[in-house]
C-alpha cells in the first residue's frame, strides 16, 4: 500500500518514519522552502539539502515518478516539493495522510484516496476525511476519530517539563529572520537567539533550542519561529518526538483497521491441549 503524506514537517515525519519502519512504501510533499522549526527530526528538509537523515531513515528530493520509484526501491522517502500534492494524480495512493497541522483544511478531500486521514483540528471524519487523528496533548493524543472531529485549536502549545506557552519563540517583527543559535544549543532565559530587523528573539525560558529557522527565512511578526525545551535533554532536538510517536500509532491503526492483513482460516482446534 503506497501512502502520500502532505507535509513533512516534525509530526508528519514522525508518521512517516513510524509506517516506514512498518513496510509501507511512503512519500510525502511539502513546500518548495519549507517552513519547519524542528528540522533536525522533519523529512523537509530534503527538499533544501537533495538528502536528509531522520533517525534511521532517508528522505530524499524527487520530482518526477521515474525518481520516486528508485527512491522507494532503494529504501528511501521521497520528498517532493509539491505544495498542494498535485503529484497524487499520478500516484494513485491507496492512503492519504494530511500532517500539513495548518488547523484548518488547505484542500484535502475525501475522495482523494480509497484511505484519506487527517492530522488533528480543522478536519471532520465522515465529511473531509476517513479518519482523524487527535493531536492535542493529554489523555486522548493519538486516538483515532471515525465520526466527527478532534478537540479544537487552543492556540496554547502542549505542557512540556511544566512550561507551554513560554516555550514557543516568535519572530519580533515582520522581514528576514536571522538565526543566532543552533538546534542543539543549550540555552538561557533572556538569551537572544535570533532577530529580525535588528530587533531580538529572546528566550523566556531556560533549556536546549530544539527547534529554530533557518537563517534568511521571510516572516512575519508573531509567527512560531523557535521552540525551547525546558527539560535540557539535546538527544531530544535529534529524535521524534512522544507527541509524533503517539500520533504516528494513531495513523497506523487507523491503515491497518481498513485492511485484510491475513487472508487464512483462523479456526481454533478445539482439541489442542498443552
Amino acid at each position: 500500500m503506497l501512502v502520500l503524506i502532505r507535509g513533512a514537517g516534525d509530526l508528519a515525519s514522525g508518521v512517516s518514519l513510524r509506517l516506514h519502519r512498518a513496510g509501507f512504501p511512503v512519500v510525502m510533499t511539502d513546500l518548495p522552502k519549507p517552513t519547519a522549526i524542528r528540522r533536525t527530526v522533519c523529512f523537509s528538509q530534503a527538499i533544501r539539502f537533495g538528502t536528509t537523515m531522520v533517525e534511521d531513515a532517508e528522505g530524499v528530493c524527487c520530482h518526477t515518478a521515474r525518481e520516486v520509484k528508485d527512491a522507494l526501491d532503494a529504501g528511501e522517502i521521497p520528498v517532493l516539493p509539491d505544495e498542494t500534492a498535485k503529484c497524487k494524480d499520478w500516484l494513485h495512493p491507496d492512503v492519504l495522510v494530511d500532517g500539513i497541522l495548518a488547523k484548518k483544511n488547505l484542500g484535502t478531500k475525501i475522495t482523494d484516496a480509497p484511505l484519506v486521514i487527517a492530522l488533528g483540528p480543522g478536519f471532520c471524519a465522515g465529511r473531509d476525511c476517513h479518519a482523524v487523528i487527535e493531536t492535542m496533548r493529554g489523555h486522548t493524543l493519538g486516538r483515532v476519530i471515525w465520526d466527527g472531529e478532534p478537540l479544537p485549536n487552543t492556540n496554547i502549545p502542549g505542557l512540556i517539563g511544566g512550561f507551554a506557552g513560554e516555550r514557543v519563540l516568535r519572530a519580533p517583527d515582520t522581514g528576514v529572520f536571522h538565526q543566532l543559535r543552533n538546534i542543539g544549543a543549550l540555552v538561557e532565559s533572556g538569551e537572544t537567539v535570533g532577530e529580525v530587523n535588528g530587533l531580538p528573539m529572546v528566550c523566556t525560558i531556560s533549556g536546549v533550542l530544539r527547534g529554530i529557522l533557518p537563517d534568511g527565512t521571510p516572516v512575519t511578526k508573531g509567527v512560531k519561529s523557535g521552540d525551547v525545551d525546558p527539560r535540557g535533554n539535546i538527544q531530544n532536538c535529534y529524535t521524534v518526538s512522544d507527541k509524533a510517536s503517539a500520533i504516528a500509532g494513531g495513523v497506523l491503526e487507523a491503515i491497518l483497521h481498513t485492511i485484510p492483513l491475513v487472508n487464512r482460516d483462523t479456526t481454533i482446534d478445539l482439541e489442542g491441549t498443552l
